[in-house]
């Protein structure tokens, strides 16, 4: 018989895990109906009600066909591949707060989980082109091993600079750091920049060289099929939706919704009586404060917290679909020299000045001072 907190634990992974998957699924509808608006056509919509129904339709396609794997390959790799990729792609989604508190771990040292666990996801796909003794499937796997190590270094001193700003490794701390600003406004260029490093990360078109099909067929899958690729294809999408969240975490206030600075729930803590918040509250009102009374039920604006945050992912999902069908494909050398020669330099740049006008204006953030 399993310990309540062992089947607590399950619950939460389950509760997180099934949503997540089912965005993925619907991602990819809305990627083929956003691209194929922009390319004035139709897009799917047979299979459900305006094609809702569709991923699931390839999803039962590809469970149910027949499986051939290489003769030559190594099998067990040849499968452990796609399957780390998915894993770790999936791992990241467990320090991502929905909420104050609103995670199922939230680690002090949040941001370096993610970075670390995103750069595992590498290791499936090295293995998934080496064990399947294709050349094609090979030249995939270097090629995306080459550009996932070098933009995970602009990615990461992307962060860095945020860190400066807010003094913690903690996701929600970086959150709640931006209720007077989002980290956008001051930080624009190196928004740009780490948008620019999550398309590279991702594998997304135009830096899709680990599977160019004008030159490699698919890539690193190109042996693989039916419930293998679908891996591919879940780690591929749910990368996607959480490099998305994580922009939005990082420069686009994550889960926060007031545009004033108004009173919340969370206000509540400051207060020894609920009557000083009311008086506190009426008084802001006055002053002309977009406030409802509705905000005082927790669960109301845990929900405005959770829609908040999933309306800025879905912005940037639909920035990353606007990118990949208006920009042709990139040359692998010139994306490896976009890379080191013009973006490094620059990131380099800014981490040198952030910390000099912090330090100028005397607003080192107190978590880094007191090193």
């Amino acid at each position: 018989m399993l310990y309540l907190p062992t089947l607590i634990s399950i619950i939460e992974v389950l509760l997180l895990t099934v949503p997540v998957l089912l965005t993925v699924a619907y991602v990819t509808v809305a990627e083929r109906k956003t691209m194929a608006s922009m390319q004035r056509r139709l897009g799917p919509n047979i299979v459900g009600y305006y094609g809702l129904l569709q991923a699931f339709a390839d999803a039962l396609k590809l469970l149910l066909k027949e499986y051939v794997s290489p003769t030559q390959a190594n099998l067990i790799l040849f499968f452990l591949g796609p399957i780390i990729t998915l894993i770790f792609s999936l791992l990241g989604y467990a320090v991502i707060p929905y909420g104050p508190g609103l995670a199922i771990s939230d680690l002090n040292l949040g941001l370096l989980y993610m970075l670390a666990v995103s750069s595992l996801s590498t290791y499936g796909i090295l293995l998934a082109g080496w064990s399947a003794n294709s050349k094609y499937a090979f030249l995939g796997s270097l090629r995306s091993t080459a550009q996932l190590i070098s933009y995970e270094l602009i990615l990461s001193s992307a962060i860095l600079i945020v860190i400066m700003l807010t003094g913690s490794l903690n996701v929600t701390v970086n959150v709640e750091a931006q209720r007077a600003i989002w980290f956008i406004v001051p930080l624009f260029p190196i928004f740009i920049i780490f948008f620019i490093g999550s398309v590279a990360e991702t594998n997304r078109a135009p830096f899709d060289l680990a599977e160019a099909e004008s030159e490699l067929v698919s890539g690193f899958m190109t042996e693989h099929a039916a419930v293998i690729f679908v891996f591919f294809f879940l780690a591929e999408y749910a990368s996607i939706v959480l490099i998305c969240i994580l922009t939005s975490i990082l420069f686009l206030g994550g889960y926060l919704y007031d545009v004033l600075p108004s009173f919340s729930f969370l206000s509540l803590v400051q207060y020894t009586n609920f009557d000083s918040y009311i008086e506190e509250t009426l008084f802001r009102q006055r002053l002309g404060y977009n406030y409802s009374i509705i905000s005082y039920n927790p669960l109301v604006e845990g929900l405005y917290y959770g829609l908040s945050l999933g309306l800025k992912s879905c912005v940037m999902i639909f920035v990353f679909i606007w990118v990949r069908a208006s920009f042709p494909r990139i040359r692998f050398d010139q994306l490896m020299t976009f890379c080191w020669i013009v973006l490094l330099p620059i990131v380099i740049a800014f981490v040198v000045l952030v910390p000099c006008i912090l330090y100028s204006f005397d607003i080192i953030p107190c978590n880094i001072s007191l090193l």
